[in-house]
């Protein structure tokens, strides 16, 4: 008897947007790189005195696509490897200088297996990571912050993550001195037609809620415009310190370069 598999293979769409705000200088880092096998997108927010925060998520976006560029497979080991390659870059450096600030920084990664059309994710910090799945916010992560512990322990409402004193306060940063703790997503997602991802600074995300970006993506507007749209929230809404705020939009739509609704004849084998 024959085998019928359907094969789905998507098109990515990837769109960024970075800015200085209201800083003397962008400390947010991005970068992505994808092959016919698979891609990464890496997003991180550095910190630290005297210029080191900017060293700091370069050197976690120089790592995890190096990293990843000599082994591009998208799974849950390669995501955690990616997570610990910026902290040992970022520790390094530091070891290196001992002088120096102590830099830190957040990220957040993507990866996606282009022949099977499954996404893992990881992430460190409060940078996030958004899955938007028909318009509608279907996953968010969860920030490594005092303010997020708190939430989850039922000492305050979801709503102070965006305006509590001590909201920039992390539980873990790629840099700090000691075992990483990292977040990895779960078994791989497989990804459907219209599945977009947001990754973004707290810089963006403080002055956007969710709802929001879903409404604007829902005006299925091209992705650089959903993004310019979201940016407009910030420098709205940001006050006369706006930080640095910096964003990336993957989106997944059938590739009409190949055959997206196919199906594949498996010729049974006599046993």
């Amino acid at each position: 008897m024959a085998r019928v598999a359907h094969v789905m293979t998507l098109e990515l769409q990837t769109e960024y947007l970075s800015c200085i705000g209201g800083r003397s200088r962008n400390e947010d880092a991005c970068a992505f790189w994808y092959s016919e096998q698979a891609g990464c997108w890496v997003l991180s927010d550095g910190a630290g005195g005297h210029g080191s925060g900017d060293v700091a998520s370069r050197l976690v976006v120089e790592a995890v696509i190096d990293s990843f560029r000599k082994n591009p497979v998208a799974d849950e080991e390669q995501a955690a490897k990616l997570l610990q390659a910026a902290q040992d870059a970022v520790v390094g450096a530091k070891q290196a200088n001992l002088n120096g600030d102590d830099m830190h920084a957040t990220c957040v990664i993507l990866l996606i297996d282009r022949l099977s059309d499954q996404a893992v994710w990881g992430h460190v910090g409060d940078s996030r990571l958004y899955l938007f799945r028909a318009g509608r916010l279907s996953y968010q992560t969860r920030d490594h912050s005092l303010v997020q512990n708190m939430i989850d322990a039922g000492y305050g409402a979801p709503e102070m993550i965006r305006s509590h004193p001590n909201r920039n306060l992390l539980t873990s940063a790629i840099g700090n001195i000691g075992d990483l703790e990292a977040t990895v997503s779960g078994a791989p997602l497989t990804l459907m037609p219209g599945d977009t991802f947001l990754m973004c600074t707290d810089g963006w995300w403080e002055y956007v809620v969710e709802d929001r970006m879903a409404e604007l993506l829902q005006k299925g507007a091209p992705l650089q415009s959903w993004l310019h749209d979201m940016a407009g929230l910030v420098s709205k809404d940001g006050e006369s310190g706006l930080d640095n705020y910096t964003a990336i939009a993957v989106a997944m739509s059938p590739d009409a370069g190949r055959d997206y609704d196919a199906t594949v004849l498996m010729r049974s084998m006599n046993l």
